[in-house]
């Protein structure tokens, strides 16, 4: 358990000292004492259940001193007691939840103004924010422009260098100076406050293997050494598909459970850079297509299976349970009444003093349970009142992942068509689509510091790529109303 130290600094690990080697030799980290059952550690390491009990309680006990929600003072350690330290008394919250709201926040821009509205600021310190979009949406564009954006002087960035780490291709010096010569802020700046490569450190990770040394040994020193405001790992799911997807293993519950693993681990380690250093922390992830589960059906008395599109529900789980079997079955005429009471509702007192048949199979799952119903509020797809079922996407990476990032930026992207042409070749006509352009938006899942852009791309911010970056566009009919606001003014000038 090597990480408790460094969670719990003052923790008194002496009076545990015949637990914690064992502990450690089974792998077990704080995050499991405090989420498995004692019975289930004392089964995995073979020790005395009292002892579990008592280790796991003393580190939820100084846990919550720690984080200012207990009035119980910490244990002091033996270099305490030998006045070598301070130890932890009586402490009080950190930060209410007003303060923590009324704090300042350090953000990273984007150097456009309507992306920076809608994300707050900007990209904030102290969290993992998530990019995610298909290829070509413009998630690298983006990164580029953050790493440009940390070195200016706040509020449009830290004054700090940033710290880019690939995983499948080197960075873009080549785009970041077409940036720096084109973007309309940038070009404009003096020598003196304007960013420059110098201010970027980059790095290629090829495996997992290499990924995970840099990040734990080669990236805090840099972090510390350079006082870096911003660390970008694009992408975060590249070494992880390929290790953990491999061949017949997809399927293996082991190889799943250790890829959860891995990414607890990196989790805990952005995390803890991100508070320490106070430095905005941003993945890049990739997407894959959604698939609806196969449901199965019956058809002539055999079970068949069949792929169907997803289905997004929007009605609660109790509806479908109210309607179950029809009042009268199929076939059978309604029972005659001389007592003045309605055939239909004779039957059904009839049916509630029979005891329930006995059920055939278990119950399925509420639809509001399942984790397809579920995605649409933290993947950033299947959330529109019109869904498009072709098009659905999810991050990768899955749930595990999800739980680790703070904010969730999702990017799309839809073809734009031209007129339809025609095409001679070999003296053949030939009707051909030819498409002009992307059309691409940004929306905010979710996010710490703000509020979500809300269901499909309603309110998303529309963007498009260009030789100076990122530059939001102004949504149809609101570029007429200003005009019309515009001329008003005129007139009204004229007039006075």
């Amino acid at each position: 358990m090597t990480d408790l130290s460094r969670i719990l600094p003052d923790f008194p690990i002496g009076r545990y000292a015949n637990l914690l080697p064992t502990i450690e030799k089974h792998g077990l980290t704080t995050a499991d004492l405090l989420a498995l059952e004692a019975p289930d550690i004392g089964k995995r390491t073979q020790l005395a259940l009292l002892d579990v009990k008592r280790l796991c309680n003393a580190i939820l006990e100084a846990l919550h001193v720690d984080l200012g929600i207990s009035d119980k003072p910490q244990p002091k350690t033996d270099e305490a007691k030998k006045g070598k330290g301070t130890g932890i008394g009586t402490s009080v919250l950190k930060q209410t939840g007003t303060e923590l709201l009324a704090t300042p926040q350090h953000a990273i821009s984007t150097l456009d103004d309507e992306l920076d509205r809608a994300l707050g600021g900007g990209i904030p310190t102290g969290y993992i924010t998530e990019i995610t979009g298909e290829s070509g949406a413009g998630k690298t564009q983006f990164l580029l422009t953050l790493l440009l954006a940390c070195q200016l002087p706040p509020p449009r960035g830290l004054g700090r260098p940033a710290l880019y780490v690939s995983t499948e291709a080197p960075l873009s010096t080549r785009r970041l100076s077409q940036l720096l010569a084109h973007n309309p802020y940038l070009r404009n700046l003096p020598p003196a406050s304007k960013p420059s490569l110098d201010g970027i450190v980059g790095t290629v990770t090829p495996d997992l293997e290499s990924q995970d040394h840099i990040l734990h040994f080669q990236v805090p020193v840099e972090v510390a050494r350079r006082h870096v405001g911003l660390l970008v790992l694009d992408s975060v799911a590249a070494n992880y598909r390929v290790e953990f997807e491999r061949g017949a293993s997809v399927a293996s519950g082991a190889n799943l459970a250790a890829r959860s693993h891995e990414l607890l681990r990196l989790g805990t380690l952005l995390h803890d850079l991100a508070r320490t250093h106070d430095l905005a922390i941003v993945v890049a992830n990739q997407v894959a297509d959604r698939f609806a589960a196969p449901a199965k059906t019956i058809a002539g008395g055999v079970a068949s299976s069949h792929h169907s599109l997803p289905r997004v529900s929007q009605e609660s789980p109790l509806a479908s349970r109210s309607r179950g079997m029809p009042l009268i079955p199929p076939g059978l005429e309604p029972p005659s009444s001389s007592n003045g009471i309605d055939a239909t509702t004779e039957l059904q007192l009839l049916r509630s003093s029979m005891p329930p048949p006995p059920p055939t199979e278990d119950p399925p799952a509420p639809a509001a349970l399942l984790l397809d119903h579920q995605q649409r509020w933290f993947t950033g797809w299947g959330d529109d009142p019109h869904p498009h079922h072709h098009n659905l996407k999810t991050p990768s990476l899955g749930l595990v992942w999800t739980t680790q990032i703070a904010a969730r930026i999702a990017l799309f992207k839809r073809p734009v068509y031209g007129r339809q042409r025609e095409v001679v070749e070999d003296e053949e006509g030939q009707t051909t689509t030819t498409m002009k352009n992307w059309r691409r938006w940004m929306k905010v899942v979710f996010a710490p510091h703000v509020r979500g852009t809300g269901p499909g791309l309603e309110g998303a911010v529309e963007f498009e790529v260009t030789m100076g970056g990122l530059r939001s566009l102004e949504r149809k009919g609101k570029g007429k109303e200003k005009g019309k606001e515009e001329e008003m003014a005129t007139a009204t000038t004229k007039v006075a």
